[in-house]
C-alpha cells in the first residue's frame, strides 16, 4: 500500500471531509501532513471503501494506541481492531455514517496487537470523499483507557 502517512493529497482528503461534515476544523490553523502524522495529540486512522475495508492511515498516536508499527497497522482490514463479539455493533456505527456522513461521541471496545483490550471514547467518525466520491471512512479520537 502507498504510504500516505505525510501525502498532502491525502491530508487534504482527511481535513477537508472532515471540515465539510462537521463544519469545524481538524487541524489546527498551520498544520500540516505530517505534523498530523507524526506530532497530533490525538488518534487519526483511516480505512478504504471496500466490501472489507483495511486501513490505509494511521498517525504516530494510533499507532501507539493500537500496538501496531504503521507497516503492521497500514493493509490491515479494519474489522480486526474490534473483537468478533464487537464487530456487529462497529459495523452499525460504520453504516450509519455511511448514511449520515458523521457521528461524534462514538464510545467503542477496541483490541491491542497484544491482545489488551481498551475502550476509545469520545470519537468523531465521518466519511471521506473527493469531489463527491466516497474513499471509506476515517476516525479520530484522544482518549482511551484500558477495559
Amino acid at each position: 500500500m502507498a504510504d500516505l502517512s505525510r501525502d498532502p493529497s491525502f491530508f487534504a482528503v482527511l481535513t477537508g471531509s472532515y471540515a465539510r461534515r462537521l463544519g469545524e476544523t481538524l487541524v489546527p490553523a498551520g498544520a500540516d501532513a505530517a505534523w498530523l502524522y507524526e506530532a497530533a495529540p490525538f488518534a487519526v486512522l483511516a480505512h478504504d471503501g471496500a466490501t472489507d475495508p483495511r486501513f490505509v492511515y494511521a498517525n504516530r498516536a494510533a499507532q501507539a494506541c493500537f500496538g501496531y508499527a504503521r507497516a503492521e497497522l497500514v493493509g490491515l482490514p479494519s474489522r480486526l481492531s474490534a473483537e468478533a463479539p464487537e464487530r456487529a455493533e462497529r459495523q452499525r456505527l460504520l453504516d450509519a455514517v455511511a448514511r449520515d456522513g458523521f457521528t461524534r461521541g462514538y464510545r467503542g471496545l477496541r483490541i491491542a496487537k497484544d491482545g489488551r483490550r481498551f475502550w476509545i471514547e469520545h470519537a468523531v467518525v465521518w466519511q471521506l470523499d473527493r469531489d463527491g466520491v466516497s474513499l471509506g471512512q476515517a476516525a479520530t479520537f484522544s482518549a482511551w483507557r484500558d477495559a
